[in-house]
């Protein structure tokens, strides 16, 4: 069972409880390598990255425990050791790794990591960086091996902002000797996640948040309990599958301070947005302002995790519109699948091209990669008659039972 059958038709009424952020729990968990004891993870969303990540940590000799969100990861036992290839090769955050046990070990050999086709998403970055630290690295024809007899603070000035490189560079910096300046950094709500996470076991970074990181290398790092914020895409998932649909919606515990430029393109594009001291009140409503240009951006701009999602709902709001790529070139794969639909999109270079339909309807269309799948069922809420979205396994990586909590809202769907 590999699918979801969407009837579509149906308004959402309801709540949902925003699970705890993907993006922030894998280099989190990753992170947990890097202190001698017990350390406790609050709110861990039960998804499939989260799985091949523990999964991981298990093969290095990691004793693992879950009690429904709470994940405990007990690294006295660590030992080096040849990691499975199937969860190294399925989720692009298996490169977290290499900072956090090369700052431990001082070595490490992996295969590439693999994930969701959305772009190039190089490595080389992560790598060159690591030699500027003082590593020698060995790239081979299916992976690499990185070796560092202690690793030592440089000043490391990335070509581009990344968010993967970003994190891979707190992890090997936070114990290395001297210190580390890493420019331009990332600023998503993920690295400060980070970053807070080896604050409280005792790391010394200071810029989280900016453009800018300082991290002054420590001898040791003490075990801690931390809570994985909310998951700011999964709420704007939800947003939009409110958007396409119609309905009410109160989307608890989502991160309101994270989402605004989602927040404020949901309603220039017509939808009615309440902020709550617990979480969103969302209406959809009729497309009557709808917004013809989406541009993605680094944060604090609009996130190209939500490019797809936004697609979604363009294509149902009877107007024109431009969504322009700017982070990822490969993240358009879910047109051809919209188009079997019904929409009118066509692509050229880094921008999609919306034009006015009347209504989707139901198809039999294919998930082929995280966010694109989640769309896709968000579309087929609102689109006339039955669709099957193929491959669930793209969306389950990312999202806890998306079947279940869309039921609870008021959609009709169900496992195929």
């Amino acid at each position: 069972m590999d699918a979801i059958r969407i009837y579509g038709g149906r308004c959402l009424n309801g709540q949902t409880v925003i699970q705890g952020s993907k993006n922030a729990s894998l280099p989190i968990l990753a992170a947990t390598l890097l202190i001698d004891g017990v350390c406790e993870i609050e709110n861990c969303p039960d998804i499939s990255d989260v799985y091949h990540m523990l999964r991981l940590l298990e093969s290095l000799g990691c004793r693992v425990e879950r009690e429904e969100s709470l994940v405990r990861v007990d690294t006295q036992g660590f030992s080096a050791c040849d990691m499975p290839s199937d969860s190294v090769c399925v989720m692009r955050s298996s490169v977290m790794l290499v900072g956090a046990l090369l700052a431990r070990t001082g070595q490490i050999c992996m295969e590439y990591p693999g994930g969701c086709v959305i772009g190039a998403r190089p490595i080389d970055l992560h790598l060159q960086a690591m030699r500027l630290m003082g590593a020698s690295v060995e790239e081979r024809e299916n992976g690499f091996c990185v070796e560092a007899a202690r690793l030592k603070g440089a000043v490391l000035r990335l070509p581009f902002i990344s968010v993967g490189a970003t994190e891979n560079l707190i992890l090997a910096a936070v114990l290395a000797d001297g210190v580390t300046v890493i420019e331009p950094a990332a600023r998503e709500p993920e690295i400060q996640a980070l970053c807070e996470f080896l604050q409280s076991a005792g790391a010394r970074i200071e810029g989280s948040g900016t453009g800018r990181l300082v991290i002054r290398g420590v001898e040791k790092l003490m075990p801690v309990r931390y809570r994985i914020p909310a998951d700011r895409i999964v709420a704007g998932t939800y947003l939009c599958a409110c958007m396409c649909a119609g309905g009410r919606i109160f989307l608890r515990d989502a991160p309101v301070r994270h989402m605004e430029s989602v927040l404020a393109c949901a309603e220039r594009m017509g939808a009615a947005v309440l902020c709550e001291a617990d979480g969103i009140l969302v209406t959809g409503k009729d497309h009557e302002n709808c917004c013809d240009v989406v541009t993605t951006a680094c944060y604090p701009g609009f996130p190209t995790d939500m490019q797809s999602l936004f697609m979604a709902v363009m294509a149902l709001s009877g107007r024109a519109g431009r969504i322009e790529e700017t982070v990822f070139e490969n993240r358009f794969r879910i047109v051809s699948e919209l188009c079997k639909m019904g929409a009118d999109i066509t692509v050229c270079g880094n921008t999609a091209h919306i034009a006015p339909v009347a209504r989707l309807r139901g198809a039999i269309v294919q998930a082929q990669e995280l966010r694109g799948g989640a769309a896709l069922v968000i579309a087929a809420l609102a689109a006339d008659g039955t669709s099957i979205v193929t491959n669930r396994h793209y969306i389950d990586r990312g999202y806890e039972d998306i079947v279940l909590h869309l039921r609870a809202l008021g959609a009709d769907l169900e496992l195929a």
